[in-house]
């Protein structure tokens, strides 16, 4: 039994040095009992150094009351993603964002383990990013004044309700009032943002999305608002995304999957226009607008404290709300030919649009993925296809599954035989409810009695 237990721990300990992230154990008193090469290099460490000492010991700077590892042996809760600054024995600060676990035997705590990232490298990274944003910027503004690709005649319409939505936005584009865009994945968000900016007398502006779903919570701060020389090891002065916007507009797009507590910030520039960097005391103002998208409604937002309130409010000047594709079915074919006609000209090829059922389905399908959906469908198809017009046959494997009952050949669109069969179903069900009373029955289905023993004799003689 003891040689299984040792080998057990000889296995587990060989799996955790070879994860690429820090890894550190301690016991109940607060003793390392594992600490991973990785973990060392991001504290500036030997593992000898740590392996067997006491927390604080090794990390100085570190209290019964801010370190992760110890306030998760006190309360057996854990703590996700904490980004946590220290100091060890060498007089070298740390940056980390931590992920603390209690460990538990029988259900007594026995110790805490530490999944540790470096802060640190990940901010370097983030501030190349904003570099890079700055350095295309510089370019875009070389070559042209306009900064976005899409205008809103870019948004293809024939249908009525989504015309008057981009007359409004047309309108509405002259202000500086903050806008708020509401849409399901795929239904033109951006497209629209952009489409507006280019409208707004904002245009000769800079013209700057982020997505705050696509960068780390901890760094999403950094990125927005910039950070002050030493505000970390490394750290220079540095503008964020709002400086950058300054004189344009910024569009920040999945607001929902913003910290509630960077949403406070943001509420404070929407309301003084004044940002602060990450680390510094002096407030910078800017002039920017701010267009903030969701890809969930509002209210389920709001209801999940996915959204401050307070934000929302003060976003929800001017509102716009994308319709899905399925809510316009208008739009279906018209878009279907004109992507063909674009995949016409970029492929060389003369299809002459949609077989009859396809266009039955392309009508009936709730194209989950909206226009973007629609428009990978007839790029996949057109690039496959050699007939003259597209048919089920070319769709993508997962939504010809779905065709199959619309398009196939066998299928009876008799509108006769059709009604005789729902006919049928009716009386069968009205029978079946009245236990084969045909006056209550014939009450049901509201036709005389007569008619209903003629129709139930023409059926069964």
């Amino acid at each position: 039994m003891a040689q299984l237990t040792a080998l057990t721990q000889e296995v587990l300990s060989a799996i955790l040095k070879t994860i690429d992230e820090g890894i550190h154990v301690v016991n109940t008193e607060g003793e390392t009992i594992f600490y991973n090469e990785v973990a060392a290099k991001h504290d500036g460490m030997n593992v000898k150094e740590v392996q067997g000492k006491h927390l604080l010991d090794v990390f100085p700077s570190l209290t019964v009351d801010s370190s992760t590892l110890l306030k998760v042996i006190k309360s057996g809760k854990p703590i996700y993603n904490q980004t946590q600054v220290y100091v060890n024995i060498h007089g070298t600060r740390i940056d980390t964002i931590n992920t603390t676990l209690p460990i538990f035997l029988d259900k007594e705590i026995i110790g805490a383990v530490e999944i540790a990232k470096d802060y640190t490298r990940m901010k370097l990274l983030a501030e190349r990013l904003l570099d890079l944003q700055k350095g295309f910027n510089k370019i875009g503004k070389n070559k042209s004044p306009k900064t976005v690709k899409y205008t809103l005649n870019d948004l293809k319409t024939v249908n009525h309700q989504f015309k008057s939505l981009k007359d409004e936005a047309r309108k509405l584009a002259k202000s500086d009032s903050p806008i708020l865009v509401y849409g399901e994945s795929g239904t033109g968000k951006e497209l629209f943002v952009q489409g507006v900016h280019h409208e707004s007398l904002r245009a000769e502006g800079p013209f700057i999305a982020q997505n705050c779903a696509a960068i780390p919570e901890t760094l999403l701060e950094s990125i927005l608002f910039g950070t002050a020389k030493g505000s970390y090891t490394g750290a220079v002065e540095r503008k964020g995304l709002f400086e950058l916007a300054d004189g344009g507009t910024l569009f920040l797009d999945e607001l929902h999957a913003m910290p509630i507590e960077l949403q406070a910030k943001l509420l404070r520039v929407l309301e003084d226009g004044m940002v602060r960097r990450v680390g510094s005391a002096q407030n910078v103002s800017v002039d920017v607008r701010i267009i903030a998208a969701m890809n969930v409604h509002p209210s389920n937002a709001l209801q999940e404290q996915k959204l401050r309130s307070d934000l929302y409010y003060r976003l929800n000047v001017f509102t716009f709300s994308l319709l899905p594709i399925r809510e316009r079915k208008d739009d279906i074919l018209f878009l279907s030919d004109f992507f063909i006609q674009l995949f016409n000209r970029k492929l060389h090829k003369s299809v002459q649009g949609l077989e009859g059922k396809l266009e039955l389905f392309f009508l009936e399908y709730k194209w989950p993925g909206n226009v973007r959906e629609l428009k990978h469908t007839i790029e996949y198809m057109m690039n496959i296809s050699d007939s003259p017009k597209l048919c089920a046959k070319d769709l993508p494997v997962m939504i010809r599954q779905q065709a199959a009952p619309v398009t196939q050949e066998e299928k009876d669109l008799s509108l006769r035989k059709n009604v005789a069969e729902l006919e049928q179903r009716l009386i069968d069900h009205a029978l079946k409810l009245t236990d084969g009373n045909i006056n209550q029955a014939a009450k049901l289905l509201e036709i005389p009695r007569q008619t209903l023993q003629y129709k139930m004799k023409k059926t069964n003689p």
